[in-house]
């Protein structure tokens, strides 16, 4: 994860702010033959910034114009790629209408905010164009009937690097931005992925689901269960943002797979794992050790440890299997948090990959009550 600065940060504009302002500029271009450059739009929340056009082309009943995305300070994958609208006369009477153009993405599988089959350009982005396409026409005195298309050259490649992929998004990026506003190093753009995700495993049926903190544990977790990718959650620090969401909209089963580490955290009660925001508590983990059979020096080691890694090393030198108990006392708080909706288990993985903690039953065939490392279903 990219290191947040310091200092004060710069916002910036999401793909649905570029998209509007390119959909603006080629559409008055369309209605007058003339580009507005920069074109100026007004954001759902009254922001009204200013974009200097790229791509200024016509032709014979189209119009195109393109922009490039500045994402501020955030550190965005499509930072600095170029948001491209044309448009196009549609048939009197065909009303507006959307499609993808290169680089943006189709929706292939049910749980999202648009149905099957639709281009990946989200109802807020789609809301604000529309605004755009309806406020021109006015002044034109013209009928809304066109076609836009976006397109994002590249945006197929850099959305291997996006939950797209898992989501059923296919062929590109999606056009994304309730407000239109980049926050940067926000974690709603996160919470909102993990929230998606969800939603498709719901809708497709999935009865289990696993949310991992890192690559690490996540491909055990995969491997353990044989799941496919879209019952995979990537949950990384946000346990919370995950397990709230499934009290919510629930799935019949859920794993929660993870380093020692980040799950001692969520055992001690913190549901943001992050490293800037909960910590691990020495004196804590000291006492679970002494639950465990650990003896006075050991305790004390783990008192003044560097690192929740470093105490798994001491306590596995001993054989105190500390994190069994963790394992079980992070499914106490993501229980807690739940709160009956799911059933839940934790996995604890080293950093190679082999589990070293296990706590929780799934109502999966063939399961069992899961309280060692050497069980699976």
């Amino acid at each position: 994860m990219t290191r947040k600065p310091d200092g004060p940060l710069r916002k910036g504009w999401t793909t649905g702010a570029c998209a509007t302002a390119a959909t603006r500029a080629a559409w008055q271009a369309l209605l007058s033959g003339a580009f507005p450059d920069p074109v100026g739009i007004t954001l759902p929340r009254g922001e009204t910034p200013h974009f200097a056009l790229v791509k200024q082309e016509t032709g014979p009943g189209w119009a195109r114009a393109s922009v490039i995305k500045d994402a501020g300070d955030d550190p965005d994958v499509t930072h600095q790629a170029e948001i491209i609208a044309t448009l196009r006369q549609a048939k009197p009477g065909a009303g507006i209408s959307f499609h993808a153009g290169a680089g943006v993405g189709m929706v292939t599988k049910p749980g999202l905010p648009l149905p099957v089959g639709e281009p990946a350009i989200n109802p807020k982005p789609r809301e604000m164009m529309v605004a755009q396409i309806l406020e021109l026409a006015a002044s034109f005195g013209v009928q809304p009937d066109v076609e836009i298309e976006i397109s994002i050259p590249g945006g197929e490649d850099i959305a291997q690097k996006t939950w797209n992929p898992r989501l059923g998004i296919i062929g590109g990026l999606s056009v994304l931005g309730t407000t239109g506003v980049v926050i940067p190093f926000s974690c709603s753009a996160w919470i909102h992925s993990i929230h998606r995700g969800i939603d498709v495993a719901r809708a497709t049926g999935r009865p289990h689901i696993a949310g991992a903190t890192g690559k690490t544990s996540e491909s055990a977790i995969k491997a353990l269960y044989k799941l496919p990718d879209e019952a995979l959650i990537d949950m990384g620090d946000f346990v919370g943002g995950m397990l709230k969401y499934l009290r919510r909209n629930p799935v019949a089963n859920v794993t929660i797979a993870g380093g020692f580490g980040k799950l001692v955290k969520l055992a001690q009660g913190h549901l943001d794992l992050h490293s800037s925001r909960s910590q691990v508590d020495m004196v804590k983990l000291a006492q679970t050790a002494d639950n465990a059979g650990a003896d006075e020096a050991l305790c004390n080691a783990i008192r003044t440890a560097n690192t929740a890694r470093h105490v798994l090393e001491l306590c596995a030198s001993q054989n105190v299997n500390i994190a069994e108990i963790i394992a079980r006392q992070a499914r106490e708080t993501a229980m807690a948090t739940l709160d009956g909706a799911c059933a839940i288990e934790v996995v604890i993985f080293d950093r190679q990959g082999k589990m070293v903690g296990r706590a929780g039953r799934l109502a999966l065939p063939s399961c069992s009550s899961h309280t060692g490392p050497a069980r699976g279903c």
